[in-house]
């Protein structure tokens, strides 16, 4: 198993398997798989164009995409501190191999080339707990919970949002427990 940041000439195998993912587990992914399944070749190659600021990364095993993870910076000039992680999925018979641990490295990996970045986000069903595991053990923590964030065949999914702050000085402000929204007192 090797991983490899993915370029326009994988289209078609990345189609395939953000598909089967779309399929597999739709109440992980905020796209669906009738949105994308008759997205034109040209424009999945596109998204996987080299970027500065954004990659997808694949395990790759015996010729055949296993796993994938995207990453993006934030454009907007007060946003560009953070980075967003989207899309993560292993084929189920690939799971519990290391591979999604493995994709996940390579994801922050890329984000500490990115100069100036504080912060890596990422959305995961709150009943994905083998997910929830994962990230935990890289570092994310969460920062809230989005109630009914996801409605999949009539059945609401709530999301947990998280985030892992890069950098001495911003692991600090890591928030731990509830998050008020209240004015602090002067």
């Amino acid at each position: 198993m090797k991983i490899r940041r993915l370029v326009p000439a994988d289209g078609r195998a990345f189609q395939e398997l953000r598909l089967a993912a779309l399929q597999a587990a739709p109440e992980a992914f905020g796209s669906s798989f009738e949105e994308e399944k008759d997205t034109p070749l040209s424009v999945v190659g596109d998204r996987l164009a080299p970027s500065e600021t954004s990659a997808v990364f694949a395990a790759e095993a015996e010729g055949r995409l296993v796993g994938v993870i995207g990453i993006y910076r934030e454009k907007a000039i007060k946003a560009r501190h953070k980075a967003n992680i989207w899309g993560m999925f292993v084929r189920p018979e690939h799971r519990k191999g290391g591979i999604g641990a493995a994709l996940v490295r390579e994801a922050l990996a890329f984000a500490h080339t990115l100069p100036d970045l504080h912060q890596v986000r990422l959305s995961v069903n709150a009943a994905n707990l083998p997910a929830l595991a994962l990230y935990k053990a890289r570092g994310f923590r969460s920062y809230g919970t989005e109630p009914k964030s996801l409605l999949v065949n009539g059945k609401a999914h709530d999301e947990i949002h998280m985030v892992l702050f890069l950098g001495s000085e911003t692991q600090q402000r890591a928030p731990r427990g509830r998050v008020s929204l209240r004015e602090p007192r002067r």
